[in-house]
């Protein structure tokens, strides 16, 4: 199974496709980066731009699951519209591809995937690096956060599966 993360930004859109690793790392990451558009063009330009790099992505990693951070309120009104903008694009492009999606909050994937929901980013990097065999934290941190939302997915699915077969 491969799961797409994606941590939702206007000006960065970090993406990780995971799979179930092997051997010593419980994960596998077989792509990661981050989409960027530059804040000093139109936001219509920038949407359309994100839309296109969007639809590329998952055209060239066909997830079995896209997992998105689920927007939560900021104190920064400008940041919360342009992280809604991005994320609305990920989920109308991923529904129109029938691509099964989670959501998580930030501390749902800071309490799984670091132990704890208050966890500092630079906590967050370094057990994605750990529970992925990665040599370097994932950098920057928009990466590293959409590899944890599908380290999230990928923890929480046989809980989910187990679920389902028992109320079925």
């Amino acid at each position: 199974m491969f799961v797409l993360g994606i941590d939702p930004g206007l000006t960065r859109c970090g993406f990780g496709l995971v799979r179930r690793g092997s051997g010593q790392s419980r994960f596998e990451v077989m792509s990661a980066g981050v989409l960027e558009t530059s804040p000093s063009d139109a936001v219509e330009q920038r949407l359309a731009i994100l839309h296109a790099d969007i639809e590329e992505l998952l055209d060239d990693t066909k997830p079995d699951v896209v997992v998105i951070e689920r927007i939560f309120s900021q104190a920064n009104l400008t940041s919360v519209v342009s992280v809604a903008q991005a994320s609305g694009l990920v989920l109308a492009l991923a529904t129109r591809r029938a691509i099964p999606m989670a959501h998580y909050s930030p501390n749902e994937v800071k309490l799984n995937v670091a132990g704890s929901g208050a966890a500092e980013k630079r906590a967050v990097q370094e057990m994605v690096a750990r529970l992925c065999g990665l040599t370097e934290p994932p950098s920057p941190p928009d990466v590293a956060d959409a590899i944890a939302l599908a380290i999230c997915y990928l923890s929480a699915s046989p809980i989910t599966s187990a679920i389902a077969a028992a109320s079925a």
